[in-house]
Formats: structure tokens, sequence, C-alpha cells
């Protein structure tokens, strides 16, 4: 089992940048994924990035370009780095864990961002 704590989510303007981090804690796969969803109000959790143990990266096409994943394994921490936010990057983000990024098992309780003026 595998807890996960997102901090750093909060209002910010748009344009403005703003870092998520996520720390995992318990029994964790020596080569794993973490990974980041969102999910705006009526719409579908969608995947925005995903980091391996190794550092391998890949990223969703709404974000690419604007938000940076990055990890600390000696801390068991993902961070989500978000420039140049945009109203439409309003929703509650999620941190994941697994044994690969096509396998998450393992959820935070989410932080919320909110882009506005």
């Amino acid at each position: 089992q595998v807890q996960l704590v997102e901090s750093g989510g909060g209002l910010v303007q748009p344009g403005r940048s703003l870092r998520l981090s996520c720390a995992a804690s318990g029994s964790m796969f020596g080569f794993n994924a973490m990974g980041w969803y969102r999910q705006a109000p009526g719409k579908q959790r969608e995947l925005l990035a995903a980091i391996t143990t190794a550092g391998s990266t890949k990223y969703a096409d709404s974000v690419k370009g604007r938000f940076t994943i990055s990890r600390d394994n000696a801390k068991n921490t993902v961070y989500l780095q978000m420039n140049s936010l945009k109203p439409e990057d309003t929703a509650v983000y999620y941190c994941a864990y697994g044994p690969t990024w096509n396998k998450f098992d393992s959820w935070g309780q989410g932080t919320q961002v909110t882009v506005s003026l």
C-alpha cells in the first residue's frame, strides 16, 4: 500500500506559475512510475504527465511545453511545475503511483488549482 499526499495547490492569476508536490510513502517498487492527473467539473480525469524512476517522461498534448514533471527518488517525491497557467487549467490535481505508467493503482486525495483574476 502506497500513500500519496499532494501539496502546492491554490489560486493563481492567468499567466503565472505554480508547483505541485506529491510525497509517497509505504511499500514501493524499486522501479515505479508516478504521475499527475486532473479533473475539472463535468469532465473526465485526464493524465497530464508521468515519470518513471529512471527519469522517462510523457506528457499530454494539452500541457506539453508548459508543464514539467520531475521527481526526487531519494525523497519519493514527484513535482509538477506549471507555467503559463490558463483558466482552463482550473481543476483538482491528483498524484498517482504504480508499477508502470499504464498501471497506476494508488491515488492522492487531490489538490485544487484555480486559475483566475
